[in-house]
């Protein structure tokens, strides 16, 4: 099966499963492909939307229910979170707003969230306009890059594959430094 056939098969799929986490890359390359004609962007972003939503919604509840317990077997991270944990309390609707926009926290902050006292009604509100944001912003600056890239070469299409296999390196690159970062800070503790 060819790349066209895999994003048409599975690329909504792919876009929902990649933005429950990180996903900024997801949804940049899926921006990239709906202009590129193998997805359709509205359908991009509302699978991001629903997607983002649904991972944030599930930290959140699962930091409400599970973290504690957790906070309590590890008495030395206890005290690093409660530090945090008083300034996350303090602005909760900034926080909530731009979690997604702060990279590598996307996990970390609806987790701590729900170890506050915020409402989740309140939560899943502002978490559904920070998602709407988010889901526009990231599908749309793909698509405009698939757009200028397009102009500059005008036979990026023979390129792909290449592009595809490129970000998945990069990918790869950062996921690696960011596991031995944290094996090197688990060693100094």
């Amino acid at each position: 099966m060819d790349l066209a056939g895999l994003l048409t098969q599975y690329g909504y799929a792919m876009v929902f499963v990649g933005t429950l986490c990180e996903g900024e890359t997801v949804l940049l390359l899926a921006g990239f492909f709906a202009h590129r004609g193998y997805l359709d962007l509205g359908g991009v972003m509302i699978t991001a939307f629903i997607g983002a939503v649904c991972g944030d919604q599930l930290f959140f509840h699962l930091g409400r229910r599970h973290a504690k317990a957790l906070l309590e077997r590890f008495p030395p991270l206890r005290e690093k979170v409660n530090a945090a944990l008083r300034r996350v309390e303090d602005h909760q609707v900034k926080v909530v707003l731009s979690m997604r926009f702060l990279w590598g926290l996307r996990i970390a902050l609806p987790v701590a969230l729900g170890l506050t006292t915020m409402d989740a009604r309140r939560f899943f509100w502002l978490n559904l306009t920070s998602a709407a944001v988010w889901a526009c912003v990231f599908s749309c600056v793909g698509f405009g890059t698939s757009r200028a890239v397009s102009r500059a070469f005008e036979d990026v299409h023979s390129y792909d594959k290449w592009l595809v296999l490129g970000v998945l390196a990069v990918i790869l690159v950062v996921l690696w430094a960011r596991w031995h970062g944290a094996q090197r800070l688990k060693r100094q503790s």
